[in-house]
């Protein structure tokens, strides 16, 4: 499984950007996406994620109410609608697919390559 994020960039402090992780390959094995973030000097921490099939969806505390994980089942992709970003936020973001309904780092099966969310203050 190969999977390409794509849609970070660098906004304002209250500003929006949605981000896209496009999986290909043997799509059928993954059970959960979702996206982590490394900040500089701070470990990889969980955002959000999105069970394929039901489409539950879990969010960390510090995204609740402004971040919004969704999926698109035609194209294989899902998103990551980020609202009312903060200076905090900042930090690559990544793209991840388990094969089971856990996911957390050391469960994580398949990782995409990171894009840099900046938001200035």
């Amino acid at each position: 499984v190969q999977l390409q994020a794509s849609g970070g960039g660098l906004v304002q402090a209250g500003g929006s950007l949605r981000l896209s992780c496009a999986a290909s390959g043997r799509t059928s094995r993954v059970y959960t996406m979702g996206w982590f973030r490394q900040a500089p000097g701070k470990e990889r921490e969980f955002v959000a994620a999105i069970r394929r099939s039901g489409g539950s969806t879990f969010y960390a505390d510090f995204v609740k109410g402004r971040f919004t994980i969704s999926k698109d089942d035609a194209k294989n992709t899902v998103y990551l609608q980020m609202n009312s970003l903060k200076a905090g936020d900042t930090a690559v973001y990544y793209c991840a697919a388990s094969t089971s309904a856990v996911i957390i780092i050391r469960e994580i099966d398949y990782w995409g390559q990171g894009t840099q969310v900046t938001v200035s203050s």
